[in-house]
């Protein structure tokens, strides 16, 4: 959300040690935004942009903090780089984490002052969040390789017992906990659905513990990923850390064509991208 996708140039031009150059000029870019969006951050100044934002601590939190991705139940997250550890992280590396007595690996998606801005802008001081325990070694990757294909195992397997237990389910997607102390399937459904026996029988055939999560059509399509109508990749499963509540109201207030089928987004639902010409306060 906060990169600059320079790769075109390195298509058009023979740039020596391209990475570093975009990596540099991201930076700069970050530290413009930040001075644009809040002049005095990390000051002792009372900053009147904070002021002016009512749900916003004018303290920052002081702790090594980056911004996570991971497809277990964390999903897009911070987590806390310890003094102990004093690693060097940059975008797009891989990270184990550990929180509530599991571990995880995760990618990461932002470092530096941008994350602190933005946890002050959510107004999060001195939060409990995840721990990053180290950067991903050889071994770790291969027991995520590992991992991945043991999900891709398990699908069908799912719908074979979900066509056994006539149970209307649809399954999302699978997730193996870094540990396998844990399977995830997520799953749509119209209704609710009793998935005791399934459970059971899933437990029985994977030896850890299973859990069914069921989600919504949006939450589908975020995990899932695509290209929207714009040409763009989905806005949800790129950006978006959190769903608004998207009604005809907004539509209305827009004076945009009421055709709610070239509104809708392939989740069926109004488009996320309906609420960005809003104020922040509607």
């Amino acid at each position: 959300m906060y990169n600059i996708d320079l790769s075109f140039l390195q298509k058009t031009n023979s740039i020596k040690g391209f990475d570093e150059f975009e990596r540099r000029y991201n930076n700069i870019y970050k530290e413009n935004l930040i001075n644009k969006i809040c002049p005095n951050f990390q000051s002792e100044v009372e900053c009147s942009e904070c002021n002016n934002h009512p749900r916003t601590y004018v303290n920052v939190d002081k702790r090594n903090i980056i911004e996570i991705s991971c497809n277990g139940l964390l999903g897009d997250n911070f987590c806390e780089i310890t003094t102990e550890n004093n690693l060097n992280l940059e975008k797009d590396d891989m990270v184990v984490i550990s929180f509530d007595s599991a571990t995880e690996i995760a990618f990461v998606d932002e470092v530096g002052d941008i994350v602190k801005l933005r946890r002050q802008r959510l107004s999060l001081l001195n939060d409990e969040i995840p721990k990053v325990l180290r950067k991903a070694t050889e071994n770790d990757l291969q027991k995520y390789e590992t991992n991945l294909k043991d999900e891709e195992k398990s699908k069908p397997i799912f719908r074979e017992k979900v066509e056994k237990h006539k149970l209307n389910m649809k399954l999302v997607d699978v997730h193996y906990q870094f540990d396998r102390k844990r399977l995830l399937f997520y799953y749509t459904a119209d209704g609710r659905v009793d998935f005791r026996e399934l459970a059971k029988e899933l437990a029985s055939i994977f030896k850890t513990r299973i859990e069914l999560r069921q989600i919504g059509v949006r939450d589908e399509a975020k995990k899932l990923g695509g290209l929207g109508s714009c040409g763009r990749e989905y806005c949800c499963s790129s950006f978006l850390h959190n769903f608004k509540r998207i009604t005809t109201q907004i539509v209305s207030d827009q004076n945009v064509s009421a055709n709610l089928s070239k509104l809708s987004g392939p989740c069926g639902k109004l488009k996320c991208c309906l609420s960005y010409e809003l104020n922040e306060e509607n």
